[in-house]
């Protein structure tokens, strides 16, 4: 700062030298106060860094206590008459299916009519559409027309059969009727209780077009096939009530070789993200919990206990887990001298092909038969790693005390700077009132010593 109207006149007492001693103080006052702020917040950045990584941990773990991820099925196939669908816990096995005849469905075409417009009856009545077991009654007057006829069996009767029209040929409508479900069941049928039907355009009743000169064209017939031998008939191509959780679809006439069996795909995902996880939050403790007398090696937690006491909880979460199952070394995971964990899915499918349902037990809970019949009920190995890890994460859990000890620093920091920089304020403010007066009684001294100077000049001269 250059030098202000402070000091002008005397040359001594200038704005830069309480610049200097107030930049001296601030040294001594401000800036430790100013870098303790600086550290905290810096904290609490590698705080949020370590909260994310410890909740990512933790929802690993969670996903591992979610017995869904045994149930999971896969399914192949060999062949192409049918496709099958396994819902989550459903039987494990091999079997064959032969599919020997296809479900159908009824279609039905009416006798001719010479357009779509052409009137269907003499006047005002009723007939009855029978589909399967049901009976709908569609409502026609004398200016009911083939289409609207269509149009009133597909308003009333259209969950059981679609009813179109069809131009043949030229001057050749026709309806036709296709039943909505598969299955010998479905037989359609139109009985005209009114008698007024006509075929020749409304002119006179008693119209068969639509009644006993509604043919078949294709029969509705049940699916037939052989579930590893056994004869099976159902009345749809898609079952679902052969095995259950099991959905058939039958596509074509053959044989096919089906096979169901654990899908462990999402299961071995999820033990790669605990795995990955696991690494990741022992990484980032480790950095930041770091020891050394180099404050740029040196971890920014490095003397805060109750986050290094992280690192342990959950690294003797691997050697303390140990029940009736075993522990997690028997199911192929391991940790090395450098604490990365790892898995020998080896080991672990090998476990599973041997007894899915005790793995299941030993890694989400449930009951377990050891060798001799004994049943143990277990908690779930990563029962107890989740429910470690979220006393970290939880609300007023540990990582929360840590948050609330940085703000409170924090807080006690800018409160102290804000309290030092208004005490230096005050000090260099009544420091240039003293520097000002100090300074007037220096210009005065220098004005009559300039005064006498110049009388003593005349009367020397004089």
């Amino acid at each position: 700062m250059g030098i202000s109207s402070l000091g002008v006149g005397s040359g001594i007492l200038t704005q830069d030298v309480l610049d200097q001693l107030r930049k001296a103080d601030e040294a001594q006052r401000i800036t430790p106060l100013t870098l303790g702020i600086a550290n905290e917040n810096d904290k609490s950045a590698a705080l949020d860094v370590l909260d994310a990584a410890m909740v990512n941990f933790r929802d690993a773990a969670n996903e591992l206590q979610n017995t869904t991820l045994f149930d999971a099925r896969k399914t192949d196939v060999t062949g192409t008459s049918v496709s099958v669908t396994a819902a989550g816990g459903s039987d494990v096995q091999d079997f064959t299916l032969n599919v020997t005849q296809l479900a159908t469905k009824e279609i039905d075409e009416s006798a001719s009519f010479s357009a779509d417009t052409a009137l269907i009856a003499t006047g005002t009545g009723t007939f009855d559409l029978t589909v399967g077991t049901n009976k709908y009654t569609i409502n026609y007057d004398a200016t009911t027309t083939l289409k609207d006829l269509k149009n009133a069996i597909n308003t009333a009767a259209g969950t059981d059969v679609n009813a179109s029209v069809v131009q043949v040929a030229t001057g050749d409508y026709r309806l036709f009727l296709n039943a909505a479900n598969e299955g010998s069941s479905q037989n359609i049928a139109i009985s005209d209780t009114s008698g007024l039907l006509s075929d020749n355009g409304g002119t006179t009743s008693g119209g068969t077009n639509l009644t006993s000169g509604l043919s078949t064209i294709q029969t509705a017939k049940d699916a037939t096939f052989d579930f590893n031998g056994q004869a099976i008939t159902r009345s749809s191509n898609t079952i679902t009530d052969l095995v259950s959780g099991y959905t058939v679809s039958l596509k074509e006439l053959g044989s096919s070789t089906v096979s169901v069996s654990q899908d462990r795909t999402d299961l071995e995902t999820r033990v790669d993200s605990f795995v990955s996880q696991y690494n990741a939050i022992v990484d980032e403790i480790s950095k930041q919990t770091k020891s050394s007398t180099d404050s740029k090696k040196r971890g920014i937690f490095s003397d805060d206990s109750l986050v290094r006491s992280m690192k342990s909880s959950i690294q003797n979460m691997f050697g303390s887990i140990s029940n009736a199952g075993g522990n997690l070394l028997d199911y192929g995971f391991d940790v090395d001298r450098d604490g990365v964990m790892s898995v020998d899915k080896t080991i672990l499918n090998q476990k599973i092909d041997a007894n899915p349902s005790n793995v299941k037990a030993f890694f989400a809970g449930g009951d377990y038969t050891d060798a001799a019949g004994t049943v143990t009920t277990l908690t779930g190995a990563f029962s107890s790693f989740y429910t470690t890890v979220n006393s970290f994460t939880k609300t007023n859990g540990d990582l929360d005390q840590v948050k609330t000890n940085i703000n409170e620093s924090l807080t006690s920091y800018e409160d102290r700077k804000t309290s030092e920089t208004e005490r230096l304020d005050a000090k260099y403010a009544i420091m240039k009132k003293k520097y000002t007066a100090f300074n007037s009684i220096i210009n005065k001294f220098n004005s009559a010593s300039s005064i006498f100077t110049q009388l003593a000049n005349t009367q020397s001269n004089g």
